[in-house]
């Protein structure tokens, strides 16, 4: 009760710091505000970019409501699962790559593992990402020292909603995928398909959605991004702008447009 008052004043107060003519910092301004900020398209190829230079995810999944006997037994088992989970969601941290064109993700399925289990008894799938600069800042959002060297809140994330979907073999070896994804992650190579540990598969989350927020909302775009969008961005494309943080000196508070961002 007291969180969610505390929660309802602060948006109040957000509100109306902005009727003031105060920075939006969570939604974007009405259009008539003329202030510039970046298109769903122009936010599409930031994103794209991401998801081609962040190796880990958040993949979240719910539990089945039911399950078959069998099921129940292995998971009482192997998990020691309580059983009152169903319709509950449950996120973890899964290794990723960006091996196709498409941008759908491709993943390396552990069949035992929780995630990819809900994901067999029919959950969706969601894969959050958020972007981390390799450098810090050059000057900060009013000079504060913290533990994290710079505004997460600032930064670009973003969520990929959609399922998973086999990759038949002939695409595995055309894509080269075990080539692909030990690139960015040398250990999986002892988990690849046929190995001695435990049973595993490729696997692409087909994005059938994509929910954006890229920092504050008085310089960049929140809100959805059109699907096409996301699969028509080409590589050229987000090989030709740069990150906040990609490059040394970059400025907290830089309001630029795309492609001569500190991005």
């Amino acid at each position: 009760m007291i969180f969610s008052s505390v929660f309802s004043l602060s948006v109040l107060l957000s509100v109306a710091a902005s009727q003031e003519g105060q920075p939006w910092l969570f939604i974007n301004p009405p259009p008539n505000a003329n202030i510039k900020i970046p298109t769903s398209r122009e936010s599409a190829i930031q994103a794209r970019r991401i998801l081609h230079l962040t190796p880990l995810a958040t993949l979240s999944t719910t539990f089945p409501s039911s399950k078959s006997p069998q099921s129940e037994w292995e998971a009482s088992t192997s998990e020691n699962r309580p059983t009152d989970l169903g319709g509950i969601s449950i996120g973890l941290m899964d290794y990723i790559a960006d091996c196709e064109s498409s941008g759908d993700p491709t993943i390396l399925a552990i069949s035992i593992a929780t995630t990819f289990k809900n994901a067999a008894a029919g959950s969706n799938v969601s894969l959050s990402l958020q972007w981390t600069p390799p450098y810090p800042p050059s000057s900060r959002i009013g000079g504060y020292k913290e533990p994290v060297p710079y505004s997460a809140a600032n930064l670009p994330r973003f969520a990929l909603l959609g399922y998973l979907e086999n990759i038949p073999k002939s695409e595995v070896e055309s894509l080269a995928l075990g080539e692909c994804f030990t690139k960015t992650h040398r250990d999986a190579k002892y988990w690849l398909p046929g190995n001695s540990i435990h049973h595993s598969e490729w696997v692409r989350l087909v994005v059938q959605k994509i929910y954006w927020v890229g920092g504050f909302g008085d310089r960049a775009y929140i809100g959805w991004i059109p699907v096409e969008e996301w699969q028509s961005v080409t590589r050229e494309e987000w090989e030709s702008i740069k990150l906040p943080g990609e490059k040394k000196g970059w400025k907290e508070w830089a309001v630029e447009s795309l492609g001569q961002w500190e991005l």
